[in-house]
């Protein structure tokens, strides 16, 4: 029987390569968006994934969206934590609104997501779960005290998940990307990116392709004794 895939902000940058290569492995995937219909649209269109729009801040939203892939599939045996925003400013200027809105989205999501849907795991004694972290959460970054704390965050909440699950075929792990070439990123001033890049040993960025292929990894039977790990993907940026 296929196993069925969440992958939340699914439809773009790391996300969609997430999705479309768990298409590929064979999974039933279902990848959440947020708010950019068109792009949505057009990835459903382009790969046959179904794509369902709601809020991962907002906890009544996320159990609407659950209980729909659960009316449709009966299960969810992956769950990829992958929606994120970010809103940089040092922090003596960052906005209460600002720093809120990153917490929301980044890590309060994952409480929303999550606890609806392990118990199902739990009963049917098997999960996959894999949270997408950065390496700004494992070495900081100016103007990101907010999206750094909740990356982090997101660590120390795979661990723990990971020990809560293990007795019951439940893997949780982080993967922590460097500086992958999406829309995010792109969007860093060119000269802000070139000295990044100059202080990457791979002297690149990453491409979401790479991250999606050590999702498929961890997902896979090949990674069933690996659980509790942080994962680094980040071209020798921070090696821990």
């Amino acid at each position: 029987m296929q196993k069925v895939a969440l992958v939340t902000g699914g439809t773009r940058g790391i996300g969609e390569a997430i999705s479309e290569k768990l298409h590929k492995d064979g999974f039933i995937v279902i990848s959440n968006y947020s708010s950019n219909d068109e792009a949505a649209e057009k990835f459903s269109k382009r790969t046959g994934i179904e794509v369902l729009k709601w809020d991962v801040s907002d906890f009544e939203s996320c159990k609407t969206g659950i209980n729909q892939i659960y009316e449709k599939h009966q299960k969810i045996d992956v769950l990829i934590n992958n929606a994120g925003i970010t809103r940089d400013a040092p922090l003596h200027k960052m906005t209460l609104e600002n720093w809120k809105k990153v917490i929301d989205v980044n890590l309060n999501s994952i409480f929303n997501i999550t606890s609806q849907i392990v118990n199902k795991m739990r009963e049917n004694n098997f999960g996959r779960i894999v949270h997408i972290s950065s390496v700004n959460g494992q070495k900081g970054q100016f103007g990101q005290t907010n999206y750094s704390a909740t990356k982090s965050a997101l660590i120390g909440f795979s661990k723990s998940l990971a020990l809560e699950g293990a007795t019951k075929n439940i893997t949780s792990n982080v993967i922590c990307p460097g500086y992958i070439n999406t829309e995010m990123v792109a969007a860093i001033r060119e000269d802000i990116l070139k000295s990044i890049i100059d202080t990457i040993p791979a002297k690149r960025l990453g491409d979401s392709q790479e991250i999606a292929e050590m999702v498929s990894y961890l997902v896979s039977d090949k990674a069933n004794y690996i659980n509790g790990a942080s994962l680094s993907v980040n071209g020798g940026l921070w090696m821990d």
